[in-house]
């Protein structure tokens, strides 16, 4: 460990070298409040940034043992203290200054939604900032002047704004945790009241725009009001009595005109797998944790899937019990979508008629008399979604706009008008029965259950320096493959993609071996997460991995899935 002033005489030593002469700057160094620890200097003004650490002992800290007492108190205090970290580097760094990303301070950036991340850690010895600082350069020339700015000026002024508790504003710590905690309340009480999702009334539901995460702010923001029909309370850890809708287990269908609040009620769900911020508007919209939003994917790559539920007796004998393709159609990729969200342990599925293939999700009585069944393949959706409750106890919530033949297999159903929801299920059973005899149900067998895949070692190079990268929410990058999510809705951050691509590189090392199914696999690692930290999954051992966020189970296997060098055998 060096002295803070030891920083300063290598900065001045190195003013004016060429860039490499960074690279002697790595190590810690003691500052009067804070450690700072210099991980890795980035070779170059263009490489990705220089990853850097700030450590204050928790006596100077000061932050309350219970604000950090439990795994949900201390995921929201670390989210919240990233967030503070990340505004005072807006009111105290300069930015850019000179080649490349001179001068940038950044940290990894926090959304709506509360996520565990490697970006900060609290624990009862210390907190922490894991950052990325851009070296100042002009050209390929040092620039040690302006790093003294950022050493000794910028970032003093950063940590003392965001890491001290007597800097912060306690309440709204304590309204973070608390609310946290009333969040993962609620998501672990669902059951046991047989629902699936809540949404609290006076959640604000609509966003600011298509390209915004934002709440709706501005014109006629209405909050959600629950059917009387439909009304459930909890009594929350902190925040006492929460009334709102509760969505039952078993099949529910979500109705209305367009532009009424469906679409808009189905994306709420999608995202209460995650816990929110205050003042999302979201915050007490809660669905269980392993709900999976399946729609239709053109042109996916499938991998001896058993679709037979769904499609069988395909042309020339294509055997779909496991049924592989360079670029499924709509209805297959969502036969698969399906089946894959099953074998990851799904208990809820949610579906948009919008983004669903029409001939998967329905034969109405008149194409029935067209086309005989023996010339059909798909078994539509609407004829499986009861036995996948009945018979594997999986939950569905359906938008549908124009298909009331749904009407005869769901348990309720919600109408949204004008974004208020309305229970009408006795009139849609009323509707049903008047109709009834306008379509045949074509699944007459058993829904087997599913049939589990193991992963073969030979799919993934393992090497060392495979590059492993990730693009935005849409895409991972894997050796020389990509491997495209951007139709997986339910993730939400660049950090859970970046933790993606390391989590599929760590299970190719330790457990993909042939012998475990994939879901076997993907439990392996989220339990050496559980126990040693989101760090473990990290090739920067002894650095900091600042930039992952957790991802689901869902989503993991859902990239695993899309790999295309992935070859699996079925588990008989």
């Amino acid at each position: 460990m060096f002295n803070q002033e030891a920083l300063r005489t290598r900065l001045l030593n190195i003013d004016g070298r060429g860039y490499g002469a960074y690279k002697s700057i790595t190590g810690c160094y003691s500052f009067d409040k804070y450690l700072l620890f210099i991980d890795h200097v980035q070779s170059d003004p263009f490489a990705p940034p220089s990853r850097l650490r700030v450590r204050v002992d928790q006596r100077l800290a000061g932050f309350p043992p219970e604000l950090y007492a439990s795994y949900p108190r201390r995921i929201a205090l670390e989210d919240y203290l990233m967030r503070q970290f990340s505004r005072a580097i807006g009111r105290h760094a300069r930015g850019h200054r000179g080649t490349g990303k001179s001068g940038l301070i950044a940290v990894d950036r926090c959304g709506q939604e509360i996520l565990e991340r490697t970006g900060a850690v609290v624990n009862k010895e210390y907190v922490e900032i894991r950052f990325t600082v851009g070296m100042p350069a002009r050209g390929r020339t040092i620039t040690g002047h302006e790093a003294i700015r950022i050493f000794f000026e910028e970032l003093p002024n950063i940590v003392n704004e965001s890491l001290f508790y007597k800097s912060l504003d306690a309440k709204a710590i304590k309204q973070q945790v608390e609310l946290v905690e009333d969040q993962e309340f609620l998501r672990a009480h669902l059951d046991e009241k047989g629902l699936v999702a809540f949404i609290a009334n006076g959640a604000i539901l609509p966003r600011e725009s298509g390209v915004s995460d934002r709440p709706l702010t501005r014109g006629r923001v209405i909050p959600f009001q629950s059917p009387p029909e439909l009304e459930v309370s909890f009594e929350l850890p902190n925040g006492g009595t929460v009334t709102g809708m509760g969505i039952p287990r078993g099949v529910t269908l979500i109705v209305g005109g367009g532009y009424h609040g469906k679409s808009t009620l189905l994306r709420a769900l999608e995202r209460g797998v995650y816990n929110h911020i205050p003042g999302d508007g979201r915050e007490l919209v809660i669905t269980v944790g392993d709900a999976v939003k399946i729609r239709a994917e053109d042109g996916r790559y499938i991998e001896k899937v058993d679709i037979s539920a769904f499609i069988n007796n395909l042309p020339h004998g294509q055997d779909t019990r496991a049924f592989s393709t360079e670029n499924a159609s709509g209805s297959t990729s969502q036969a698969a979508n399906i089946i894959e969200a099953l074998e990851a342990g799904t208990r809820l599925l949610l579906l948009d008629e919008d983004t669903s293939a029409t001939n998967f999700m329905i034969r109405d009585g008149r194409m029935q008399e067209l086309v005989a069944k023996e010339f059909e393949p798909i078994t539509p959706f609407i004829d499986r979604v009861r036995q996948l409750y009945e018979q594997l106890g999986v939950s569905t919530i359906l938008v549908v706009g124009g298909s009331g033949d749904y009407f005869s297999v769901a348990d309720r159903v919600i109408m949204m008008q004008n974004y208020i929801p309305r229970d009408v299920t006795r009139r849609a059973r009323e509707i049903a029965l008047r109709h009834r005899h306008e379509r045949q149900v074509e699944a007459v067998d058993v829904l087997n259950k599913v049939t589990n895949r193991i992963p073969l070692p030979s799919s993934f190079i393992i090497e060392e320096r495979v590059k492993v990268k990730a693009r935005g929410t849409d895409e991972i990058i894997y050796g020389h493959l990509d491997i495209d999510l951007q139709d997986v809705e339910q993730l939400v951050d660049p950090a859970q993609l970046r933790a993606i691509a390391e989590i599929i590189r760590y299970a190719a090392k330790r457990y993909i071996n042939g012998k475990l199914t994939l879901k076997e696999v993907i439990l392996a690692v989220m339990a050496d997460i559980d126990k040693e930290g989101l760090d473990v999954i990290s090739p920067f051992k002894g650095q900091h991995p600042g930039d992952y966020a957790r991802p689901r189970v869902q989503e993991i296997a859902a990239a695993i899935n899309r790999y295309r060098r992935l070859q699996v055998r079925q588990q008989l």
